[in-house]
């Protein structure tokens, strides 16, 4: 009896398994897709002048004694790099955000609208191509969620899990091609984007690494599957040749 329920003990594991790494992709994948430090880095801003009583390196001075005076000369002092002030900045599929000189708070704006003309269609292929990514590792999370609480017929847990292992197939491989276009459309915003958008340094950020760890769990997910249906098969296909054997025996010494 004990060896008998040791391959359905194995099948639960790795069903648990595939699931869990699924669930997980999908999680990943989500919180990646909303938010909005795919890339991050600094943009090199001009100083706005100094008015009233604002003081500091966050601004430009004057020698004039009354700056507010209309007729008066201003001589600027800062000269070179001293003109200018690093923001930080982080941009992601939906939109950018920078912070702001002398205030708190960031201004946000559409990344599509930032991305060039010629590009903004890959950019939409790149978010359709997300999408899709999001909704089969849903479908596959429920596929193998069905499969788990199913245990009337091994059979049809067999064909659940062939077509959860498609899907979660496809769903990797789909979020790999989307992650991949979103990085040649960024490079593309680099180097062609708006001139008061242009990072001066820039790299990717915690959610394009946690992007790519959700193609990983995705994959590492579907080949949990796929090992799980082969090894079922391969036991099947064990039990029905000691079954066609012993048939065999029997026919040719009937037991009288």
């Amino acid at each position: 009896r004990m060896p008998a329920s040791l391959p359905e003990a194995d099948r639960r594991h790795r069903a648990s398994a595939a699931f869990s790494l699924s669930f997980l992709s999908l999680v990943f994948s989500i919180t990646a897709f909303s938010s909005s430090y795919w890339c991050e880095g600094t943009r090199k801003v001009a100083k706005p002048f100094c008015t009233g009583e604002s003081k500091g390196d966050l601004c430009i001075r004057f020698n004039s004694p009354d700056a507010n005076s209309s007729q008066a000369v201003q001589y600027i002092w800062e000269t070179g790099d001293d003109k200018f002030v690093e923001r930080k900045f982080h941009a992601g599929i939906w939109y950018s955000c920078e912070e702001m000189i002398n205030e708190e708070g960031e201004k946000c704006r559409s990344f599509i609208g930032l991305t060039p003309a010629s590009d903004r269609g890959v950019l939409w292929l790149s978010i359709v191509a997300e999408l899709l990514y999001v909704i089969l590792l849903l479908t596959g999370n429920i596929l193998m969620s069905v499969e788990m609480c199913y245990y009337s017929s091994v059979i049809d847990g067999l064909k659940i899990n062939a077509f959860s292992a498609v899907v979660t197939v496809l769903a990797g491989l789909l979020g790999m091609v989307a992650h991949m276009m979103y990085t040649t459309v960024f490079q593309m915003t680099v180097n062609l984007g708006p001139e008061d958008w242009r990072p001066h340094t820039w790299d990717y950020g915690w959610s394009y690494c946690l992007a790519w760890a959700s193609f990983a769990c995705c994959m590492a997910a579907a080949v949990t599957t796929i090992n799980k249906y082969t090894k079922t098969m391969l036991e099947f296909k064990h039990k029905r040749k000691k079954l066609e054997r012993s048939l065999k025996i029997k026919y040719k010494f009937p037991d009288h």
